[in-house]
């Protein structure tokens, strides 16, 4: 096909199927709603394990947020159960905030050794982590994992 051809012939659509359309946005949606929790507990578990406890302003200063922000994102995760918070004695994650933490942290790390495994340098990767771990599904995730366990061929 020459290119007068080309250009007198119809493009495709580039819009993808309704329904496909309609799922993707619900499901970012949803990855939106639940990044904050998950960044948060992640932390949380990060500064128990660190220093033995996560003061609510550690929390800010490590969010760079101000501390009534983080007041009203910690009354939210107790009131959800993820955490409990102790007067004078900082926070503490309950049983399914662990877990929640855990899987987040699986995640962040499948992710940041896929990125470098690809190329990428490991401050990048670890920023670049920061955000599509909590966007990627659970198809790519176990791709990415395969591609890091066969040592990063086949891209």
């Amino acid at each position: 096909m020459n290119l007068d051809e080309n250009l007198d012939s119809e493009p495709e659509s580039s819009l993808v199927d309704p329904n496909t359309h309609m799922e993707s946005f619900r499901q970012t949606r949803h990855n939106r709603r639940t990044e904050l929790i998950e960044d948060y507990v992640e932390l949380i578990a990060d500064l128990i394990e660190d220093g033995g406890e996560a003061r609510q302003v550690d929390i800010a200063q490590r969010l760079g947020v101000a501390q009534p922000t983080v007041a009203k994102m910690l009354k939210r995760l107790a009131t959800d159960g993820y955490i409990q918070q102790r007067r004078y004695r900082g926070v503490f994650l309950t049983d399914i905030g662990m877990q929640l933490a855990e899987r987040s942290r699986e995640r962040h790390h499948i992710v940041e050794s896929f990125l470098c495994a690809i190329g990428i340098s490991v401050e990048t990767a670890r920023i670049d982590a920061e955000g599509i771990e909590h966007h990627v599904s659970p198809e790519t995730l176990e791709a990415f994992k395969r591609f890091v366990a066969r040592g990063g061929s086949s891209l």
